[in-house]
């Protein structure tokens, strides 16, 4: 058995495409649009296979989201190599995103950062 997809509404559909794209090297589908309920996504599929559906529709619920509560809390993406951690890491810093740890070896072993990404989401870079 493995994960088909993750899925994830956003509040703003391109700009969350558009972060995937720029920072890890998703390729987006044509995307889709629903016209009855005004429905759209894009499957967005990384080097792996993984893939992740980003959704809008009008009138969503968009609540604060805490750095630490139950259920999904991050997404994490492997890079290959602890420079490859940095250079993004420091990218995304420059570009504005709240780095909240890292990078740093975590006490189970783990070379990784994470940040704040588009709309609030945390984003794991790990080797």
């Amino acid at each position: 058995m493995k994960i088909e997809h993750i899925a994830m509404y956003v509040k703003d559909l391109e700009k969350t495409k558009t972060f995937f794209e720029i920072y890890l090297n998703a390729r987006a589908n044509a995307g889709y649009h629903n016209p009855k309920t005004d429905f759209r996504s894009y499957f967005l599929s990384f080097d792996d296979g993984a893939r992740l559906e980003i959704m809008n529709k009008p009138q969503m619920q968009d609540s604060p989201k805490a750095l630490t509560q139950t259920g999904y809390i991050h997404i994490a993406f492997s890079v290959g190599s602890k420079e490859k951690v940095d250079e993004l890491t420091a990218k995304l810093k420059e570009d504005g995103y709240e780095i909240i740890s890292g990078p740093r070896i975590t006490g189970d072993g783990y070379y990784e950062s994470c940040v704040v990404g588009i709309e609030g989401n945390q984003i794991e870079i790990t080797v």
